[in-house]
């Protein structure tokens, strides 16, 4: 079985497998006569194939517990999906590089500090949602549309807090 430390999560550790959404760290304008800030063009959100379209969901998760054991990591061939919590949960996150097959030696795991989320891009292996401390709802911003989107593949994992 793999054993990961999920490290905390930062833009530059996080590059090969997306985009941090992080407002902390993003630029942004006044908008709306200056009573607004705009965080613009945080993530790249990408939607391919025939019929594609862009979907904004809620997905409320309930919590895991740390050690946390994963039995397999999927993939999103056709589009990104972006998790963004909404009221400051912290999660696990478990990623692989894009690819038809998942090298243990490159799996690594992150935990986010509650106001981070992340866009997964397209092919990037990840495990399944894991909030931390409590139940979590999260705006998240994938791909809709026909085709194939949605790959698993099994791996053994257990992933716990650095």
């Amino acid at each position: 079985m793999l054993e990961l430390k999920a490290e905390p999560l930062t833009p530059e550790a996080f590059a090969p497998f997306g985009d941090v959404i992080d407002t902390r760290v993003s630029d942004s304008f006044a908008i709306n006569a200056g009573r607004t800030r705009r965080y613009h063009d945080l993530a790249r959100v990408e939607t391919l194939g025939e019929g594609a379209r862009t979907l904004v969901s809620i997905f409320v998760s309930q919590p895991v517990e740390v050690p946390l054991t994963i039995d397999f990591l999927e993939r999103h061939p056709l589009g990104s999906q972006a998790f963004m919590p909404l009221h400051e949960e912290r999660f696990l996150i478990v990623v692989a590089p894009p690819g038809e097959t998942i090298d243990p030696g490159e799996v690594r795991a992150f935990v986010t500090d509650g106001r981070q989320g992340v866009n997964y891009r397209a092919g990037t292996w990840h495990a399944i949602q894991a909030v931390l401390d409590r139940e979590g709802e999260f705006l998240v911003v994938d791909r809709g549309g026909q085709g194939h989107n949605c790959d698993e593949h099994p791996l053994a994992a257990r992933i716990q807090l650095a």
